[in-house]
């Protein structure tokens, strides 16, 4: 059971969809549609359910981009593959985690150690009923066609950001000033008490030192607006939602 969808419309195009504890992004053009991320695996009806309520339909999806291969992000799409074929790209070093090749991500008894903790208990009964527990692979999963903008609507152009996994990827949209920032820049998540900008808590990520590391990489980008994989939309200068992050890490 996933939670209801809540749609933000940021911009012509582009929507940024809040799931079970988890966002992902939609941006359209035309009659053409790009999905970044896709949630838990009991979020592919709610993922359909917002295309059609902005007037798209799940086959009108011309590629998946995905931030990183973790449940959250990619378990949507085991559904919606049966639905509909269409393309999921991620980095080259990405594409080996989705197909099952290796694991980088946080276990059972990571969160079982910490259920004491405020906002642990109610996140972890939401993400099971989700499908948390699920193994999902992707085994048609694709690097992305080329270097520089992806010729899909909104634009994207993938920026790598390492860290949270090996091969986790942001997506830069130039054009309307904005960053899709998945797990590398979140602003805010269930199991933390701050809210704004931040870095998720270090059991989540496979290496800690390189995703702060690879906050560098968004510093540079010329954007306003950060789309997060968790927590609400946050408009300002993405590098001082990042300067505010380092300055809580």
């Amino acid at each position: 059971m996933a939670s209801r969808p809540v749609v933000t419309r940021v911009a012509d195009g582009a929507y940024l969809v809040a799931g079970t504890a988890v966002n992902w992004v939609v941006l359209t053009d035309g009659d053409a549609v790009t999905l970044i991320d896709a949630g838990y695996p009991g979020d592919a009806g709610a993922v359909e359910a917002v295309l059609e309520g902005i007037g798209y339909r799940i086959g009108q999806v011309e590629a998946v981009l995905v931030t990183h291969a973790h449940i959250d992000h990619v378990g949507g799409l085991s559904g919606l593959l049966g639905r509909a074929r269409f393309p999921v790209y991620l980095s080259e070093r990405e594409v080996h985690h989705a197909r099952g090749e290796y694991r980088q991500s946080a276990g059972p008894a990571d969160v079982l150690g910490r259920l004491w903790r405020p906002g642990f208990p109610g996140w972890a009964l939401s993400i099971l009923r989700a499908g948390a527990l699920r193994h999902v692979t992707l085994p048609d999963a694709r690097p992305f066609p080329g270097p520089g903008p992806l010729d899909l609507p909104g634009r994207p152009v993938p920026v790598p950001t390492p860290g949270h996994t090996s091969g986790h990827s942001a997506y830069h949209l130039p054009d309307l000033g904005a960053v899709v920032s998945g797990d590398a820049l979140v602003t805010g998540h269930p199991t933390s008490p701050a809210a704004g900008p931040q870095l998720l808590m270090p059991f989540f990520s496979h290496d800690n030192a390189l995703a702060a590391a690879s906050l560098d990489a968004l510093t540079a980008l010329d954007a306003d607006l950060l789309l997060p994989g968790h927590g609400p939309l946050h408009r300002g200068p993405v590098r001082e939602a990042v300067a505010r992050a380092r300055e809580r890490a």
